[in-house]
């Protein structure tokens, strides 16, 4: 039977572009392969049969890097934790190859731990299996939340030994397929600018907007056009994260995607308790990244990517499209809170007041942060619109409960039956009960790191799955 992977009709978007944007490269070769994670909701985007696929389809494409295409190192330079690094680019994956889904967008493969590059530097140009098994988890928990992410298509543990000094050592290797949008970073026009190429700037962007904005083709100025809709994509991915408790860990610019989707999941973390100091890297003394900043960091994300874009476009433009920068990224939280808390937007006059007060119980008490809407989800009644002392009565004693419970009841004095019934769903939906917080990808770890055990991982991701 023939490898699907293998006949799918793969499209040289990027690669067309020519040579001053990538290095051919070759895949490693490794001991072993054994299939860890396939993701058969994705085969589905691709038109591809997961009953017709098999497991060995996986290991020729993605481990043993059988392929019709040639592998890409993108290059891009980027600013990490505020300084610019010039030497950067696909130091330990590359661009698999691009492909259409049925809904007609164009996608990439991209690899993560497939060997070193020109990019490598003094790093082997590997993934721990324990970063594969992370990513996977981040990207489906937050896929499940909304969140406009990359997807993992495959993890293959590859059975070399890795020394590495941020985990026990020697501890084991993976390498990784991402299904995602564009693998093309802020970073990448970086680098142009860093060289002064306006050219292959322009030459970049047409390519971005034919792609990935072709319904700004017709736009006066497409480039400014381009980056006012990516500063939305990136606002409203921003409060994507604040209100799934998430916190990316690593915001450098090398990390942002020109589509707004989020990607790249390395210390990242899900936040126990409301705390906009918490921090997802350990190696961010500073706290640059933390859970609080992070709408402020891909704002002034947006700014530096204004350097590169203002060799072609005028800079004024640039400056007053982000000034919507907030107000894009206000009006998206403000609805997904709304909706962790039951109400669709429209149902809700004045939400701000509502907003404020969860907010402050939240960063006022111990409570968990998912647990807290956990338990509302769990606990919610339409017998809530009728005696307010119901509310959360199990929560326990809590500071700015009283005024909470009492707005809270005050906005569902307006709702009939089947608007509570609707409140229930959208509580359901907008609140899964399964979080990753730290301890559970660690227990998770642990079976699979001392005996080879892989069932509390695979219970994990249905979990996620199937809420």
């Amino acid at each position: 039977m023939s490898n699907p992977f293998l006949f799918l009709e793969y499209e040289p978007a990027f690669e067309s572009l020519g040579d001053d944007y990538y290095d051919v490269v070759a895949a490693a070769s490794f001991p072993l392969h054994i299939l860890r994670f396939r993701n058969d909701e994705l085969l589905l985007k691709l038109g591809i049969d997961p009953q017709e696929t098999q497991d060995l389809d996986f290991i020729e494409a993605f481990g043993k890097f059988e392929s019709v295409t040639r592998f890409l190192a993108m290059r891009y330079h980027g600013y990490q934790f505020g300084e610019y690094n010039p030497g950067l680019g696909d130091g330990r994956g590359f661009l698999y190859g691009q492909v259409r889904g049925i809904d007609g967008e164009l996608y990439d493969f991209g690899t993560k731990g497939s060997g070193t590059t020109p990019y490598s530097r003094h790093a082997d140009g590997r993934l721990t299996l324990k970063g594969g098994v992370r990513e996977v988890l981040a990207a489906e928990a937050l896929h499940r939340q909304g969140v406009r992410t990359s997807r993992c298509l495959s993890l293959i543990e590859t059975g070399e030994k890795l020394w590495r000094g941020d985990e026990p050592s020697p501890t084991r290797s993976s390498v990784m397929v991402r299904m995602s949008r564009s693998h093309i970073r802020f970073g990448t026009f970086e680098r142009l600018h860093y060289f002064g190429r306006p050219d292959l700037i322009k030459k970049l962007l047409d390519h971005v907007v034919e792609i990935y904005y072709p319904h700004l083709l017709d736009s006066g100025d497409r480039f400014v056009a381009f980056y006012g809709e990516l500063v939305q994509r990136v606002a409203t991915l921003a409060a994507q994260w604040m209100a799934a408790g998430f916190c990316h860990g690593v915001l450098n610019t090398d990390n942002m995607s020109i589509t707004g989707e989020s990607f790249d999941y390395g210390p990242y973390a899900f936040m126990p308790t409301y705390d906009r100091s918490f921090t997802a890297a350990y190696f961010d003394y500073g706290r640059l990244y933390c859970y609080g900043n992070q709408p402020l960091i891909c704002r002034g994300n947006l700014e530096l990517l204004q350097k590169p874009l203002s060799m072609v476009a005028d800079s004024d433009s640039l400056k007053q499209a982000l000034d919507n920068f907030f107000d894009y990224y206000g009006q998206a939280y403000q609805q997904l809170i709304l909706k962790k808390l039951g109400f669709p937007e429209a149902q809700v006059s004045e939400p701000e007041e509502l907003i404020k007060l969860t907010i402050d119980l939240l960063k006022d008490n111990t409570v968990g942060y998912h647990d807290f809407f956990s338990q509302l989800r769990e606990g919610f009644t339409p017998l809530w619109r009728d005696d307010e002392t119901e509310i959360l009565k199990d929560i326990g004693d809590l500071k700015h409960l009283v005024p909470w419970r009492h707005l809270y009841y005050h906005h569902l004095q307006s709702k009939s039956r089947a608007e509570m019934e609707q409140m229930k769903q959208t509580l359901k939906q907008y609140n899964p009960t399964t979080i990753l917080l730290r301890p559970a990808i660690e227990a998770v770890w642990e079976p699979i790191a001392a005996a080879d055990d892989w069932e509390a991982f695979y219970q994990l991701l249905n979990q996620i799955r199937s809420e």
